[in-house]
């Protein structure tokens, strides 16, 4: 009877150990940034001309355009596909951006491609993306020294749709 009591205490001391060192874990694993994406991504950056307040505002005028176009005619379920039709659509993105800009009296033009680009890292609404090289559409407007604007085409992260991505230990005691 001795000997079961001591098991009984040693199985007890075990999973309460076990229990404690879940419950830390999933405290931690809720502390870390788990919306890191470090998948294939298609980015969009959207170079504007200068700094300059009016060649800012033209940008934006021009994204919204663009994001319109990309929303209505480009497929973002895989990234091939996505990277496919944009590359097909270079000219239209170019033209779109130029007739938004000389709607708006600005005639330094607009240049589309798709490109491989190193960039930092950067936050989109709850999702970090880390800084390395990667694909994107690269829309300048004028010379393209200016400040941009970005987003990613794939995942859609600025067309409605987004990812999320979510602690197993969070989720498990959330």
């Amino acid at each position: 009877m001795e000997r079961l009591k001591v098991i009984i205490n040693k199985s007890v001391c075990v999973l309460l150990s076990a229990a404690i060192i879940f419950c830390c874990l999933s405290i931690f694993s809720g502390c870390n940034d788990n919306n890191t994406y470090e998948g294939e991504l298609l980015r969009l950056h959207i170079r504007a001309n200068s700094n300059d307040k009016q060649d800012q505002a033209v940008k934006l005028k021009v994204r919204d355009a663009i994001n319109a176009y990309i929303s209505d005619n480009i497929k973002k379920s895989t990234f091939d596909e996505a990277y496919k039709e944009i590359g097909e659509r270079l000219d239209i993105i170019s033209q779109i951006a130029d007739q938004t800009l000389k709607a708006n009296g600005y005639f330094y033009g607009a240049t589309a491609k798709l490109s491989y680009e190193y960039f930092p890292s950067r936050a989109y609404k709850d999702v970090t993306v880390p800084e390395g090289f990667y694909d994107a559409l690269i829309l300048e407007l004028g010379s393209g020294k200016g400040d941009n604007w970005w987003c990613v085409i794939y995942p859609p992260l600025c067309y409605g749709e987004s990812f999320k991505y979510k602690s197993f230990f969070k989720e498990l005691f959330g």
